[in-house]
């Protein structure tokens, strides 16, 4: 055991506190990284890019976007139509908390 560590040691709540429920789907929290690097995405780059189908992705999308995590726009390139995905601030601000949390969790990478 490390010497900083003793059993019972209160350190504040445990970071596993800090992670996202909705973020414990795999393909949520991939849906949501992909989002998190670009302002807008095409639905069908994100379907490509997470590996899903249409529906999928639709189905996901649609939980990311009851929580006001993500915002869908709808348009049209030419005469085709096109659906837009944008993680909104609530959805990048519960992003970046998850991340810190696993973060906190995993601490820091060492070489052995």
């Amino acid at each position: 055991m490390p010497p900083e560590a003793s059993v019972g040691a209160a350190q504040g709540p445990h970071p596993r506190h800090g992670l996202a429920p909705l973020l414990a789907s795999a393909v949520r929290l991939s849906i949501v990284a992909a989002l998190a690097a670009v302002d807008r995405a095409e639905f069908a780059y994100v379907r490509d890019l997470v590996e899903i189908t249409d529906s999928a992705l639709s189905k996901q999308v649609s939980r990311l976007e009851q929580a006001d995590w993500v915002a869908v726009e709808k348009g049209q390139v030419g005469r085709r139509p096109r659906t837009w995905l944008r993680l909104t601030e609530n959805g990048a601000d519960a992003y970046r908390r998850h991340l810190a949390a696993l973060t906190a969790i995993a601490g820091p990478l060492q070489r052995r």
